[in-house]
């Protein structure tokens, strides 16, 4: 296999590994009692549960950081100037009202009692911010999104009720938080400035994959390992870079789950580098990966969008397929996150069960999936870079 084509394939294939493990995450939302606490307190967690949990970091920034490095290699190929930023405009605005709509509807099964913007708003947010950056150097916005991610932790005391009535700005581009907009509650879980950072990071960071073979796989594994290293050391030493203190526990796997419990919403700057590192790090040894697991995770990696989609709509279906069977009302799992109903009242499966699901779910997904990415290898109509 070419270098050019093991580079790209590498790309997909970690696309396609943390779209795999998103399912996870997702499944045991709606399937395991966690669903209805954190399964990273420690209080009511143990060790199987919070990996299966803390695994999921992985997926968001690794997203977002290659979907900077994904418009860094369309401009690469030629895609530069106002095609270039009136793509990612309107990709950007399209991916907000699928956030909004479709996506919006696949959690809730029922009218919008809330709006709950997630992943897919802070990549379609971002983009729409990078369609006007990308007439920058791409030095200057290498250094503007590590700014950020270096950064925006500073702004951590700053809550959103210290801009009154126009709070729901500071929860959309810093803080987390929950906003009564009109006759619809807005639930800002990803405010996208931080998540910008990671855009930016990816795109000044995409020219490491133009570099020849071997120096591209010693920068990624040395830029990488910098990055573990930088968290260890920061962590350690709890100067700066996350809001979440860490301290000794009566077990070690406590002790070790405290001082990897680093703060999602928004990504800190430990979190980051918590995450990206090892992806990073990894991505060398993808660029081999041949055979079954390549065949199982590139579809996934090459049509991430409509995976992401489809995926939700097939575990809430599981959802409430599942609980009819098991006796309990369908009306229960309609909306569980927003709007639980007294009958959900202990459920949940085992661990085993949520993983068996989780499974399930994969199987159904991936033949449309790959239908899908065959479909957007054969053809080059326009609508098909929007999904």
């Amino acid at each position: 296999m070419r270098s050019g084509a093991s580079r790209l394939d590498a790309i997909d294939l970690l696309r396609g590994l943390v779209i795999c493990i998103m399912v996870l995450d997702h499944v045991r939302d709606y399937f395991h009692a966690s669903g209805q606490f954190d399964p990273l307190d420690l209080s009511v967690t143990n060790p199987a549960l919070y990996a299966t949990r803390w695994i999921t970091h992985f997926c968001a920034p690794t997203f977002v950081f290659l979907a900077g490095v994904s418009i860094w290699l369309q401009a690469s190929r030629g895609k530069t100037g106002w095609a270039l930023s009136r793509f990612l405009l309107t990709r950007g605005l399209w991916l907000i009202l699928l956030e909004l709509t479709v996506i919006g509807f696949a959690w809730q099964f029922q009218g919008y009692s809330l709006v709950f913007l997630q992943v897919i708003w802070a990549i379609g947010a971002s983009m729409v911010v990078m369609a006007a950056l990308t007439w920058l150097p791409v030095n200057v916005l290498l250094a503007l999104g590590v700014a950020i991610l270096v950064g925006h932790n500073l702004l951590d005391p700053i809550q959103p009720q210290a801009f009154g009535a126009a709070a729901p700005f500071w929860m959309a581009v810093h803080t987390q938080g929950f906003a009564p907009l009109g006759p619809v509650p807005v639930l800002f879980a990803y405010p996208f400035v931080p998540w910008l950072g990671i855009m930016l990071f990816g795109y000044g960071f995409g020219r490491v994959f133009d570099l020849p073979e071997a120096k591209r796989r010693r920068t990624l594994t040395l830029v990488g390992l910098g990055m573990i290293a930088a968290f260890l050391i920061l962590r350690a030493l709890q100067i700066y870079g996350d809001p979440n203190p860490w301290q000794a526990q009566d077990a070690l796997w406590k002790t070790v789950a405290d001082f990897m419990d680093v703060r999602k919403y928004p990504p800190s700057l430990l979190y980051v580098l918590a995450t990206l590192g090892p992806v990073l790090v990894l991505l060398p040894w993808l660029e081999r990966v041949r055979g079954l697991p390549a065949r199982l995770l590139l579809p996934f990696g090459r049509a991430p969008l409509f995976a992401y989609v489809l995926h939700i709509y097939i575990a809430h279906g599981l959802l409430v397929l599942i609980g009819v069977l098991m006796g309990r009302s369908a009306g229960a799992f309609i909306n569980p996150f927003f709007d639980p109903q007294p009958s959900m009242q202990g459920w949940g499966l085992p661990l085993a069960g949520v993983y068996a699901v989780w499974l399930l779910v994969l199987v159904i997904l991936y033949g449309p999936v790959r239908w899908f990415a065959g479909v957007k290898a054969r053809r080059r109509d326009w609508w098909l870079g929007y999904l």
